[in-house]
């Protein structure tokens, strides 16, 4: 004896496919939410697949603005203990931090993403005062030393980072975050 997917009721099968009770209403209410399930799947993997599609040609500064996001946050969370790298503002301050870099991207675009570049900065050393580079280089050596200043300072390197770097970027730096405690 086996009980109707629909109503409950117990009956006896009649074969492999004998889902439901000898009912009319349940056959039909079987039928029904059978077609709703499989239209459920198929939107869903409709979704799917749409999302793919979209991830495939999302544009490579778009990629790069998610990849820059997912750093920051890990750099403020990386920082969290730590005062601003240009003014020295504790870290108890109530206004916002950014994740300020030493060299500008615009200046130095292949040390965007280098996070010997990036540092927890109060916002109005980032904003207003051009990131305050004076202070910020003199922290910058007492953290990382005179060595690394000099590499970021020196020539830049050639080339552009690819989609997938980008991407790979992004989750990694993501995960840090999370694994940090900071919430995505």
């Amino acid at each position: 004896m086996t009980r109707c997917k629909i109503c409950r009721v117990e009956f006896k099968r009649l074969g492999i496919d004998h889902k439901v009770c000898d009912s009319v209403d349940c056959a039909v209410e079987f039928v029904r939410r059978t077609k709703e399930a499989k239209a459920k799947k198929q939107a869903k993997f409709e979704r799917r697949q749409n999302a793919v599609a979209r991830a495939a040609i999302k544009p490579r500064s778009k990629l790069a603005a998610e990849a820059q996001t997912a750093i920051n946050r890990w750099i403020r969370h990386r920082d969290d203990s730590l005062p601003c790298v240009s003014c020295q503002r504790p870290a108890t301050w109530d206004g916002q931090w950014h994740a300020g870099h030493y060299r500008s991207t615009g200046a130095r675009p292949d040390l965007r993403f280098d996070t010997y570049n990036i540092h927890k900065q109060c916002s109005p050393c980032n904003l207003h005062l051009s990131g305050n580079l004076i202070g910020y280089r003199a922290e910058l050596i007492r953290r990382i030393g005179q060595a690394e200043v000099d590499r970021l300072e020196g020539p830049a390197a050639a080339g552009k980072l690819t989609r997938d770097q980008l991407v790979a970027l992004r989750i990694e730096y993501a995960a840090l975050a999370r694994g940090l405690g900071q919430a995505d």
